[in-house]
């Protein structure tokens, strides 16, 4: 009951429940000041106005935010002005729907938020087909008040965010801590879960995704705000947490250890990787503890269970040694050690993020310059090529806008032919639910089938209860602001809340509600169908088919991070900035190829053409990146020898083989490689300098010297992890040729 209670609180305090209220107040403002002024002839008007450009208020850059609302208004006023003076001539409206579904929904290449814009001016058309209008003076008067509704609530949004101005950022903040906290549990059950390791593997890359989307949004937020007067204590404290957030993320990615190995190493006695697999879960449950602090603002949980968890984890690299005994315990404590030295850099970030927390004023300065922050904000172009670039059947974006466009039109003449009562409900039930991907779409309309069956039964219930009026108007905005709020969380119950409010309001224009509910089912029925099996036959866009360039922008940025891996092995300190903007490109790169694999995923089974080969090539690219965060992390946070020839002999290697596997998939000539017996030289001579320094020690052992010195600790740790390392990465950068050049013959031979 307590969770529950805690769960209920988190939501109520989260900014979406915030949004909902904002869209609400919105709303009631106009409808009660209209009402007792005396012209509530206008208030719908005005309500639609402020409803339909709601959408473009997401978190992120003001500027952006405030932008993306005006540019709203102004489309969708265009677009009613259009509809409603063409709708008296059926050729020319059926003309005017296909040009601006088509138009509009084109305009999702520009990005999330322009998707956003684009829906409110779908939306726009669907309530102006729905709302009669005849005289050209009801026209520009129905218009005029439509747009100074959507300035009303941008007023509205600007109210709410004087009032709460960094509740946004805290919930993203707080979402990415969570999700963070669920990607280091579900990385410590890889460590001794062998059996459920492709099952966990798949739970990550969703989780890799949402968190880069996370960070995305957080750099877009917290870098570009206060350009001109700096930034205050809390967006100081926010911005510090946002890079122990990143820091712990890449830490996480970092030790995507090479499993095989590990269980060829501690084989039966896999009870020495427990600490360290409780450790994890143990800083996982506290970084979302923290994450639900941020929305609470309750107290910090103690942090001894952290301590003792950590120290458990530095005995177990002991009681290993003790009982396997040296040297053959050397290689596994060498692992132990590698994993508690990252463990206790995670440790180390998740207290900067308690001491943050529990006081704002303790929080140092960023040290990160203005010119290099902008480095790392992924800014998008608006520029009229991007539209044109995608007027053609290989973007799915038109694929998209043209289904979209026929879908739309075939409703309407379908409502237009039978007489069916609400069409525009039709409409409203396809631009919500379609979407590029076939999977996505089926599940919405599911979802939205289900949710309009809860809403209509509810509704039904609370018909037979009562006839008044007046509950009927409150239940109508009381669930209309918590379908905002939560239909990012749960779509299937927004959808029966939406369906609660829309049966009452037009309880007050139809007294007849049960025929009002009938109708609502039948037509979100119809609309669905029609979203599903035109998203099927209607040049369909199969995510199989789709992924040459996800997959060519992965390897591309795999190659750019591993020879900035290898600039910051020369020289950390000069390296540092390039390194991380190369971290960051090649993050997000397998974050979209993750996404793009989760779509295809929903597509169908017959559709999911060499599923495995894909999974392969999705796997050996997340593997990679781990692998060379790894090395890339140990450097940053030791103090290493100088990068050796026979270290930059076999990056060379694995560079050129991510090349050839780009060309081959490209088609382009393929460049000259470095001879193989160069490279298992450089190779036995790393292994060699591990062994080296592992026979010295031995010796050192038999003349009675057990103390392990610092610098010749971090000489083996250093010698084993590069030598392994990058013995690892050749493998598996060959793999990847061969899984890529599987996949580009696939693709010919489908052509």
């Amino acid at each position: 009951m307590k969770e529950k209670l805690k769960q209920v609180e988190l939501f109520l305090k989260s900014s979406s429940f915030d949004r909902g209220i904002r869209i609400g107040v919105g709303i009631a403002v106009p409808l009660a000041l209209l009402y007792f002024v005396g012209y509530f002839e206008y208030a719908p008007a005005v309500v639609i106005g402020a409803f339909i450009n709601a959408p473009g208020d997401i978190p992120g850059s003001v500027k952006r935010k405030v932008n993306a609302i005006l540019v709203s208004i102004g489309l969708t006023m265009v677009i009613t002005t259009i509809i409603l003076f063409a709708k008296p001539f059926l050729p020319l409206l059926l003309l005017a729907i296909t040009v601006i579904t088509f138009l509009v929904s084109l305009l999702s290449v520009y990005g999330f938020r322009a998707s956003l814009v684009s829906f409110s001016g779908l939306l726009s058309m669907v309530i102006a087909i729905a709302i009669q209008k005849e005289t050209a003076y009801e026209i520009m008067i129905q218009v005029a008040l439509m747009g100074l509704g959507g300035l009303w609530y941008l007023v509205v949004s600007f109210i709410f965010r004087k009032f709460a101005p960094v509740k946004d950022q805290n919930q993203l903040l707080s979402d990415t801590l969570l999700l963070i906290g669920e990607y280091l549990k579900l990385r410590a059950k890889l460590l001794t879960k062998k059996t459920a390791r492709d099952e966990h593997l798949k739970k990550s890359f969703v989780l890799q995704h949402q968190i880069n989307e996370k960070h995305e949004t957080l750099r877009e937020t917290l870098l570009t705000s206060r350009k001109r007067s700096g930034r205050s204590h809390y967006e100081e404290k926010q911005l510090l947490i946002l890079l122990s957030s990143i820091n712990i993320f890449e830490l996480i990615e970092a030790k995507h250890l090479d499993y095989k190995m590990i269980d060829s190493i501690f084989g039966e006695h896999k009870e020495f990787l427990k600490a360290s697999k409780n450790l994890s879960k143990i800083m996982g449950n506290h970084l979302i503890r923290l994450s639900e602090l941020l929305i609470q603002n309750d107290k910090i949980p103690d942090k001894d269970i952290l301590l003792n968890a950590l120290s458990e984890a530095n005995e177990s690299i002991a009681n290993y040694t003790n009982t396997i005994k040296l040297p053959e315990a050397r290689e596994g404590a060498l692992v132990l050690k590698n994993l508690y030295d990252y463990q206790e850099q995670l440790l180390q970030e998740i207290r900067t993020i308690r001491r943050l927390m529990a006081n704002v004023k303790e929080a140092s300065k960023v040290s990160l310059k203005r010119e290099d922050s902008s480095q790392f904000l992924t800014l998008q172009e608006y520029r009229l090529n991007v539209l044109v670039q995608n007027f053609s059947l290989d973007s799915t974006m038109f694929r998209h806008s043209l289904r979209l466009a026929i879908a739309i039109v075939f409703a309407y003449l379908l409502g237009f032919i039978f007489d069916i009562q609400n069409t525009y409900w039709i409409l409203l039930t396809i631009i919500v639910i379609m979407r590029p991907s076939y999977g996505l779409t089926k599940e919405r309309s599911k979802d939205r089938i289900i949710g309009t069956l809860i809403g209509g039964a509810v509704a039904v219930g609370i018909v037979l209860i009562t006839q008044n009026v007046v509950i009927y108007g409150i239940l109508a905005l009381v669930s209309l602001i918590f379908a905002f709020a939560l239909i990012q969380q749960n779509y299937k119950f927004a959808a029966a809340l939406i369906t609660i409010s829309i049966i009452f309001v037009y309880s007050f224009i139809n007294p007849n509600a049960f025929e009002v509910i009938q109708y609502r089912v039948i037509d979100t029925i119809i609309g669905s169908t029609i979203a599903v099996i035109a998203n099927y036959i209607v040049v369909p866009s199969w995510e199989a088919n789709n992924l040459k360039q996800v997959l060519l922008n992965a390897l591309k940025r795999n190659k750019e991070y591993l020879l900035a891996t290898q600039m910051l092995y020369q020289d950390p300190s000069e390296h540092k900035l390039s390194y991380s903007l190369a971290r960051k490109e090649a993050f997000l790169a397998i974050s979209n190829l993750n996404a793009a694999f989760q779509r295809l995923t929903q597509d169908p089974k017959s559709k999911q053409t060499e599923f495995q080969l894909i999974y392969e090539i999705v796997t050996l690219n997340q593997t990679m990146i781990s692998a060379i965060a790894s090395i890339g992390s140990f450097i940053s946070s030791h103090k290493t020898t100088p990068a050796s020839i026979e270290f930059n002999i076999l990056i060379k290697r694995i560079a050129n083989t991510l090349q050839i596997s780009f060309d081959s998939l490209d088609d382009t000539q393929i460049k000259k490689t470095v001879t193989e017996e160069t490279v298992e030289d450089a190779e036995e001579k790393l292994l060699g300098k591990y062994q080296q320094l592992s026979n010295l020690r031995d010796e050192n052992i038999r003349q009675g010297n057990t103390e392990l010195d610092t610098e010749t600790l971090h000489g083996l740790q250093e010698a084993y992890l590069i030598a392994n390392h990058m013995t690892w990465l050749k493998s598996l950068s060959e793999n990847l040729q061969k899984a890529t050049k599987g996949y580009h013959s696939s693709i010919v031979e489908d052509q």
